[in-house]
């Protein structure tokens, strides 16, 4: 019988880059292995961009004491058994730590490539690019322009919440994108006032500040997680079973899972921005399509989701 392959994720350790081949894995239904990547150093991963460029592909630009090249026991001129080729279909990566791995794997072991995000700087030689939609990639036959990041819900049952209730996810400051206390202290003072009949709960990410906390600490929730002191993600919970959840824009991830997932309306909550960027960009565009509502204070019904697996249809392993 004809054993049914499995993917291979290179990962850079972000979760929101590795969920989103965990994510093409879970459609494709095919089971997968994580190893993950790290460059020796900074000056070698600007090597990669060149390598690449020229058709060089090498393990020695990667950390041999960690990560994939421990994992796999791989060198130059050997292969392991586990790493032999003979168990995986292709090998996938997100985020620009993996990309050059990626080839390279893909290389050595005769496996199809895959990008889950345009691999900018690096060649567009993948056998297939997932591209979000507002990175505006160019029109080839291998890329596969898609609104959002991919994203796979599976509810945790942490909560229960009535069928009225709102849940509101908050994250953090970023290198674009800054939390005023002071304005969302607005926004969540008018969620309350127009959701007054409703339970609200809300959590916080690892990227949460302190003052945000505090500020969470006036608040009468129905149900609260604070990330730094109980480190749990009850969002699958939220968009299972709440009739509204409101996401503050700093996270593409969450974002792309709220507008993937169940019947809730999206409500994005903005953020102090300090230059164009993709976030803006990414949820301007997704209201223009009818997935969320930025909110300025009103409210807009939008509920439209996201059916990734109609973008793997020419998809061929």
């Amino acid at each position: 019988m004809e054993i049914k392959k499995k993917i291979l994720i290179l990962s850079d350790r972000r979760a929101g880059h590795l969920n989103q081949s965990i994510a093409f894995c879970k459609y494709m239904k095919l089971d997968y292995d994580i190893a993950e990547v790290r460059f020796k150093n900074r000056f070698l991963r600007l090597v990669s961009y060149l390598f690449d460029r020229v058709g060089i592909y090498t393990l020695s630009l990667f950390d041999k004491k960690e990560g994939f090249r421990n994992k796999f026991g791989m060198t130059e001129d050997s292969h392991s058994e586990l790493a032999s080729g003979s168990l995986y279909s292709l090998v996938v990566g997100a985020g620009s730590s993996t990309y050059y791995a990626v080839r390279v794997m893909a290389k050595k072991l005769n496996l199809k490539s895959i990008s889950m995000m345009l691999p900018r700087g690096y060649r567009y030689s993948f056998d297939y690019i997932f591209a979000q939609s507002h990175d505006n990639p160019p029109k080839r036959e291998n890329i596969i322009p898609i609104p959002a990041n991919f994203a796979y819900i599976e509810p945790q049952h942490l909560c229960s919440l009535g069928k009225k209730s709102v849940g509101i996810v908050i994250g953090g400051d970023n290198s674009i994108l800054h939390m005023s206390k002071e304005l969302l202290k607005k926004q969540l003072d008018a969620i309350f006032d127009l959701y007054h009949s409703y339970e609200i709960a809300v959590t916080t990410s690892p990227r949460t500040a302190k003052k945000i906390e505090e500020l969470l600490e006036g608040y009468d929730f129905a149900y609260k997680v604070i990330y730094s002191k109980e480190p749990l993600n009850p969002i699958p919970d939220f968009l299972d079973q709440c009739e509204v959840v409101c996401i503050t824009m700093d996270s593409t991830s969450m974002i792309s899972e709220a507008i993937s997932y169940g019947n809730a309306t999206v409500i994005v909550l903005p953020l102090l921005v300090k230059r164009e960027n993709k976030f803006s960009s990414l949820v301007t565009s997704l209201e223009s399509e009818g997935y969320l509502h930025i909110f300025d204070g009103t409210i807009e019904q939008k509920n439209r989701k996201i059916d990734f697996k109609q973008y793997l249809k020419g998809i061929y392993l």
